[in-house]
């Protein structure tokens, strides 16, 4: 039986004869469910109508998409690593191309991702390396596709390498966690932020949101719960869910400048 995937924003399900009624994280107000209602796909359909791509965005670090843009469009970033290569955030289509390409480059040791909407095609890509996926366990009833393989961690951080932590930082999920990469951006620091920092198209600027595409604001308090997080790392460069979204210089400082001027803007 396939594993029906949501075509408004690529969860994936657990096996069954027929498409689930409605998806759960398409439903919940922070999604939506397509102009054209509920819609399933499959990965052996999307493995005839998409193909991945991959762009070195830095030494050290390959971001992998579909083309065309699939559901949200997001793309995933693997940290190529001494203690074992991280894939941070997930895309739906996982094929024979992209699956060899990473085999050949260390393959990956483990999963880690942003937040619920980004889960998508988790198990597949842990099944093909056989490796453990990371999630906070504070979202732990969005995922849709149980499988043995997922690992709930619970607190505020998470060490997974040398340089690498997970931190939970909240935002528009209970559970949204980003990675901080110590030796990223030239040893500056990076933050892999998925979208829990939304790099907007002014790029010396992020965002904070409860739900982007349906334009409800975050509370200030949430905001602020997100710069506390990440006050104790240093790091220089943002890097968003999306293809060029990124803050490439002062990120620390933008995200900061940032949250003032948005709980600015929300008392205002």
């Amino acid at each position: 039986m396939p594993h029906f995937i949501c075509v408004t924003c690529g969860a994936q399900f657990a096996e069954s004869a027929a498409p689930p009624e409605s998806c759960a994280i398409c439903t919940d107000e922070r999604q939506f469910v397509g102009w054209e209602g509920q819609r399933w796909t499959t990965l052996a359909e999307l493995r005839r109508s998409h193909r991945t791509s991959v762009r070195l965005e830095e030494p050290r670090l390959v971001g992998i998409g579909m083309e065309p843009s699939f559901a949200i469009g997001q793309r995933a970033l693997l940290v190529c690593h001494p203690d074992g290569n991280v894939l941070w955030d997930c895309i739906p289509l996982w094929d024979e191309a992209m699956i060899a390409m990473i085999h050949g480059l260390g393959g990956i040791s483990l999963i880690a991702i942003s937040h619920p909407h980004y889960y998508t095609g988790m198990v597949e890509c842990a099944r093909a390396f056989e490796a453990p996926i990371l999630l906070h366990a504070n979202d732990r009833k969005w995922v849709m596709r149980p499988d043995p393989l997922i690992d709930y961690w619970e607190g505020t951080h998470k060490k997974i390498g040398s340089g690498l932590t997970l931190v939970n930082c909240g935002g528009h999920f209970a559970g949204g966690t980003v990675l901080h990469w110590r030796d990223g951006a030239e040893q500056r620091g990076a933050v892999l932020a998925g979208d829990i920092l939304q790099v907007v198209a002014d790029r010396r600027w992020v965002s904070f949101m409860y739900s982007f595409p349906n334009y409800i604001p975050l509370p200030a308090s949430h905001v602020e719960r997100v710069i506390t997080a990440l006050e104790p790392y240093e790091f220089d460069r943002i890097y968003g869910a999306w293809w060029d979204r990124v803050v490439d210089r002062h990120g620390k400082t933008a995200m900061v400048r940032s949250a003032e001027r948005y709980i600015e803007a929300m008392k205002d």
